[in-house]
């Protein structure tokens, strides 16, 4: 499946409203944008296929229903091969750039090391992306012109749910490569919840996902590998009512990795998210006031 091609992205990112929002949720789909600049393709030594690979593909359909759970869903669509919105601001490795970069920069983060800074040096396979290297000026403008813009954005429905409800609870959104989720027994993970080892949310909330995932079927471990970036990391706040819980689906379970088309169990994976949460979220308001959620 070939991606969406662009001079221009408009807009870079969407809110999806509910008509009104009626629960202390916020869902955030960070890397399933498809995108692609032209330029940026004209760049890259890769094909488009080969971008792809990076993409959280379709988990933004997956998660579509949760405006009408009552809960905004905000979306990039630019790609993350592109830019990483889950990392700080300035991870840039300097290899990759022409110019000196600002004295502020992160050049020596992990991720910078393995090459996936905010701007990638690779896609999800290793694969080096660019022919050459980029003006310094190519990443500043990346940064100011999407990556600022998409994280003022989100924190402000943080801030504004948090302002109505007394707390707010972000659920990061993303998909894995299903070679990545092998669980200690050999058996294949269908989710990972990360919650930064207990640091980023209720232990609560944790409890009441992971529950409503296992009782519809799905074998789901925490934290390994996967136990949230700098988003879940950066917005997750416990101690101020601030909860965040990052959560990683096996792109087996609804897609073909390869060829990037969905399976026929989409449909029924999408539906079970939407009423597994559901369920959360009935859970939640039946079992705690807002102030014991935001207090734990």
């Amino acid at each position: 499946m070939r991606p969406a091609i662009v001079d221009e992205f408009d807009p870079p990112f969407t809110v999806t409203e509910p008509s009104a929002q009626t629960i202390p949720f916020v869902f955030n789909v960070p890397h399933a944008g498809a995108v692609y600049p032209a330029s940026f393709l004209a760049a890259s030594r890769l094909d488009a296929i080969a971008l792809r690979r990076s993409e959280d593909a379709f988990v933004d359909e997956l998660f579509g229903s949760m405006a009408d759970l009552g809960a905004p869903l905000m979306t990039a669509r630019f790609p993350r091969a592109y830019l990483d919105l889950n990392r700080e601001p300035y991870e840039l490795d300097s290899r990759m750039f022409d110019g000196r970069l600002p004295p502020f920069t992160n050049t020596r983060s992990m991720r910078v090391a393995g090459g996936l800074g905010t701007i990638p040096r690779i896609v999800a396979d290793g694969q080096e992306i660019y022919r050459s290297r980029l003006h310094v000026e190519e990443a500043l403008h990346r940064i100011e012109w999407l990556y600022k813009p998409y994280h003022r954005t989100l924190r402000h429905l943080v801030r504004r749910t948090a302002q109505h409800f007394g707390h707010t609870i972000l659920i990061d959104c993303h998909s894995m490569p299903s070679s990545s989720v092998s669980r200690e027994d050999g058996a294949k993970a269908d989710i990972v919840l990360g919650d930064r080892y207990g640091t980023s949310c209720a232990t609560l909330l944790i409890d009441l996902v992971e529950a409503a995932l296992r009782g519809r079927g799905y074998t789901v471990v925490r934290n390994k590998p996967y136990a949230g970036g700098f988003i879940t990391e950066h917005y997750g706040e416990p101690a101020l009512g601030r909860h965040a819980l990052q959560i990683e689906i096996n792109r087996a379970l609804y897609m073909d990795e390869r060829s990037m088309h969905k399976k026929s169990g989409f449909a029924v994976l999408a539906g079970d998210l939407t009423q597994a949460f559901a369920q959360v979220i009935s859970d939640i308001e039946g079992e705690l006031t807002i102030r014991s959620v935001a207090a734990e």
